[in-house]
């Protein structure tokens, strides 16, 4: 109980006295997470969508190869991406490996099957409302594929969180290919290992208080903007 009591004062002080050192790891977890969500987003509403308007041959496996790789180990990840971005890899010539872009790219492989698969789920659900009505009109996929994803853009706020939930959380695969180096690549979770293993209880669990903090921060933001709730609507 002690070390959540210190650590509550100290994540306290932190943000009053606006830590430097706080402010450049939380802006850093922000904007890794942030453009790894609008890129796996931009792949996955669609591809989610169109899974579930569409019928082809490889159809059901794709979707069970989806919903398969929602589970993907974060540190199987990490180390193939580790793997093709190290001089040795096919994109060591880059320079990648160790830097927030090399974080970005393993988030982005985590993130992008669990929004396609939870947005398969919701665009089914409505394509089974809107199948007679779009057939009717003569649209085509891309034209289907639009429809839904505007009038189910809620459900589909609902997947994105998800990918960012899980993506500002995630710590193994980005401590890999990021390194958790000072000043360069150190985000909120790797930050919580490195003191957690140095024994620094306290200031691990002040990291921890941010990082919830800054996660619900981030999903009232967007609700906010979204204005689902001036609609009535949750």
């Amino acid at each position: 109980m002690n070390d959540i009591y210190e650590g509550l004062v100290s994540a306290f002080w932190l943000v009053v006295t606006l830590d430097p050192d706080l402010l450049q790891i939380s802006l850093r977890s922000l904007q890794v997470s942030l453009t790894a969500l609008i890129i796996a987003s931009a792949i996955a509403l669609p591809l989610g969508t169109f899974l579930a308007v569409r019928r082809f041959r490889f159809r059901r496996l794709t979707i069970s190869l989806l919903n398969a790789l929602m589970g993907l180990p974060p540190v199987v990840v990490g180390l193939i991406i580790y793997i093709l971005l190290s001089r040795s890899g096919p994109f060591g010539v880059l320079g990648l490996l160790f830097t927030p872009t090399a974080m970005i790219i393993a988030q982005v492989v985590i993130i992008t099957p669990l929004i396609a698969s939870i947005t398969h789920q919701a665009m089914r659900e409505l394509w089974a409302e809107y199948h007679d009505l779009l057939i009717s009109l003569n649209t085509t996929n891309w034209q289907r594929i639009k429809t839904l994803i505007w009038d189910g853009r809620r459900n589909l706020l609902t997947a994105s969180l998800a990918g960012f939930g899980r993506a500002i959380g995630e710590v193994g695969a980005i401590m890999i290919v990021g390194g958790n180096i000072d000043n360069a690549t150190r985000v909120l979770t790797t930050a919580i290992a490195l003191e957690t293993g140095k024994g620094d209880f306290a200031l691990a669990l002040a990291l921890g208080f941010v990082l919830i903090a800054l996660a619900i921060g981030v999903n009232i933001c967007i609700h906010w903007l979204s204005r689902t709730e001036r609609e009535g609507r949750w």
